[in-house]
């Protein structure tokens, strides 16, 4: 039995922008779509809550995805950032062309041009009532 999903996904048509993020001499590009699936896997791998992919392809010029997660301390939002950083540097070659806010913030952007991952402390989630929902990916 497949395991469960912890995050969501609504898909559209295959953008035609070049692949996401900076990509490491001898790496092959990560498409945008992948991408997205693979930040929220590892956010979820360090236990972040609220997962939620949007698809934003036909609707944004400047990203095809936002990934938007939860954690409940500033370690937790560390930890959560540090290890979508390392592995998609790691695993895929990928580097995010802007890092921003700290976990004192309680909000840490992680901009890989085409998918930007949103880390945020649950309170400041709370806040700015960032209440998204997604539809589930096709298999």
């Amino acid at each position: 039995m497949p395991a469960a999903r912890p995050f969501a996904i609504s898909c559209r048509k295959q953008s035609s922008k070049s692949s996401a993020g900076k990509t490491l001499p001898g790496s092959e590009p990560i498409e945008p779509e992948e991408l997205a699936k693979t930040c929220a896997q590892l956010a979820a791998d360090k236990k972040a809550e609220g997962i939620v992919v949007l698809d934003l392809r036909e609707i944004s010029t400047f990203t095809d995805f936002f990934v938007i997660c939860s954690g409940t301390s500033e370690p937790h939002l560390k930890a959560i950032a540090g290890e979508i950083e390392t592995r998609l540097r790691e695993d895929h070659g990928v580097r995010p062309a802007a890092i921003d806010g700290f976990p004192t913030s309680q909000w840490i952007v992680l901009d890989y041009l085409q998918v930007i991952v949103h880390v945020f402390h649950q309170e400041k989630r709370d806040f700015y009532s960032l209440k998204i929902c997604g539809a589930t990916l096709p298999a």
